[in-house]
């Protein structure tokens, strides 16, 4: 399972992910257009053996794969989930580049396999 590229453009949130079953690999991705680093990635995994957590900021957004057989996932946010500012950026984007460790296509969710490339999503100044 992968769960896509997911950021709030109004009423943006900054994330804490913690995984307290299992084992995933988070990335997030900087979309603050006026930014050095506009466009690249980081990814961790992070696991419930590690305790290690992730801090997402505001003007990045935010996946992960799951790489066990299930996973816990719990957010920690800045704001409250506001769907109708929710935008999503795909997991695929080609100029992404996103090394995800998959051995072959996730299972995707309508939302996420409706993700638009990074040139074409609203973005963070």
């Amino acid at each position: 399972m992968l769960r896509g590229l997911h950021y709030q453009i109004r009423q943006p949130q900054g994330k804490l992910i913690r995984v307290v079953a299992g084992e995933i690999f988070d990335v997030a991705v900087d979309i603050r257009s006026s930014s050095s680093t506009f466009g690249r990635w980081e990814g961790v995994r992070l696991s419930a053996e590690s305790h290690e957590l992730l801090w997402v900021p505001i003007g990045f957004a935010h996946g992960f794969c799951v790489l066990s057989e299930f996973a816990e996932v719990l957010y920690k946010t800045t704001d409250f989930y506001a769907p109708e500012y929710e935008r999503c950026i795909l997991w695929n984007d080609p100029e992404l580049r996103i090394d995800w460790p998959l051995p072959s296509a996730p299972t995707l969710s309508a939302k996420d396999a409706a993700g638009v490339r990074l040139r074409d999503a609203e973005a963070f100044p």
